[in-house]
């Protein structure tokens, strides 16, 4: 049988071939196949499929059974990639594991790396892990890059980046999709996160996909925000709008060996000076100008990252800042929880559809369905609830 090119990939097909080969030269596989792949083992084993059959079943079986919280803080990369798989695809089997690993995160430092496309997001990030290695610290990366809206593929070549750093143990890199989530970031970056966290990791940055003037997810992670500028795409004008230049606590103007740099560092620089009589935050954003492809500046970006961390931890911000991102994290789950239930029952019996019709014929309106349907759920109003 012939050998698939990569040790993983994420069609039902290619993954069955993946641990078959890996089953067959008895290497310790760590990748799993759900029960419902397993029709597709008897059309690609040909000959050797009653034996390598059972011998999938039996890996596959001890898999499922695994304590993946139990190995994640033991230290198991393995299982820190399987549970992340489980949280992308919003796979029930991830929320247990959750729950026990909660208890042990929080100590992570959370660093997150924003700016528009093409400001050199990767470089800089792959040049400060160099040097937060250096002083000793353990690293985790979420990657994020975008996700076709026509075929829902993504590229996932932040990594590429990273390459010198694919042999650290001590450098967890995990790239993202999107998958149509906006705000810079994948939808399941705030649990990938905690993951990491709970893996030991010291510090863990976020490198959003390329963002626009509003996409500022990133803020409700990030202890610190780092926003990646580079002179040539825009004018004074840009940098007064309000958005992204709004969420930084530092900000980078990379590739500053371009004509411009230094009127895009005056501009920034002066709009700071502007936000610091309305803010009135205690930290002042500075500005840093780097080079990352030449590791220009870099040193100093880190020490400056530090001194906000320190001063975060000196005030009591960041308790209060980490406060405010439950409270926001919170209320999002139950969002999307209570919104998942609705629509899987809408969709299971076929009435959303009965419904979306009627709302386009004019035989009901939207407004009067949506009410009928939280009803349903017992959501009430506090107007309601007086009202009952």
């Amino acid at each position: 049988m012939e050998r698939p090119d990569a040790p993983y990939c994420e069609s039902p097909a290619i993954r069955t071939l993946s641990i078959y080969d890996e089953v067959g030269d008895s290497a310790d596989s760590t990748c799993e196949i759900g029960y419902s792949h397993l029709e597709l083992l008897p059309r690609m084993l040909s000959a050797r499929e009653p034996v390598l059959l059972s011998v999938v079943v039996e890996r596959t079986s001890g898999l499922m059974n695994r304590d993946y919280a139990k190995q994640i803080l033991e230290g198991s990369q393995q299982a820190v990639a399987r549970l992340i798989s489980w949280l992308e695809d919003e796979d029930e089997r991830a929320y247990p594991f959750m729950e026990e690993l909660y208890p042990h995160t929080g100590k992570a430092y959370i660093l997150g790396i924003t700016g528009s496309p093409g400001a050199g997001k990767s470089t800089l990030t792959d040049k400060l892990i160099r040097n937060i290695r250096k002083s000793g610290l353990t690293v985790g990366i979420v990657a994020v890059d975008p996700s076709s809206p026509f075929t829902g593929g993504a590229l996932l070549g932040d990594r590429i980046r990273m390459s010198e750093h694919s042999t650290d143990p001590d450098v967890y890199i995990r790239s993202m999709a999107t998958r149509g989530f906006l705000g810079g970031m994948a939808k399941a970056t705030c649990d990938v996160v905690k993951v990491l966290d709970a893996f030991g990791k010291d510090v863990i940055i976020i490198e959003t996909v390329g963002v626009g003037q509003d996409e500022v997810d990133v803020v409700g992670l990030a202890d610190t925000t780092c926003v990646v500028l580079v002179p040539g795409l825009g004018d004074v004008i840009q940098s007064m709008k309000a958005g992204i230049m709004e969420i930084a606590d530092l900000y980078v103007v990379n590739k500053a060996d371009r004509e411009g740099a230094d009127q895009l560092n005056m501009e920034v620089s002066a709009r700071i000076e502007q936000d610091t009589h309305i803010k009135m935050s205690g930290w002042t954003p500075t500005v840093h100008k780097t080079v990352a492809v030449d590791n220009v500046g870099i040193k100093e970006l880190w020490e400056a990252i530090l001194k906000h961390k320190d001063f975060l931890e000196s005030s009591g911000r960041l308790v209060e800042k980490r406060r405010n991102q439950t409270y926001q994290e919170t209320l999002r789950m139950i969002h999307n929880e209570m919104f998942r239930l609705i629509r899987d029952q809408l969709q299971e019996n076929g009435r959303l559809d009965r419904l979306v019709e009627e709302i386009l014929e004019r035989r009901r309106d939207p407004y009067s369905t949506m009410r009928e349907i939280l009803d349903e759920w017992q959501f009430f109003t506090p107007k309601q609830k007086e009202a009952s």
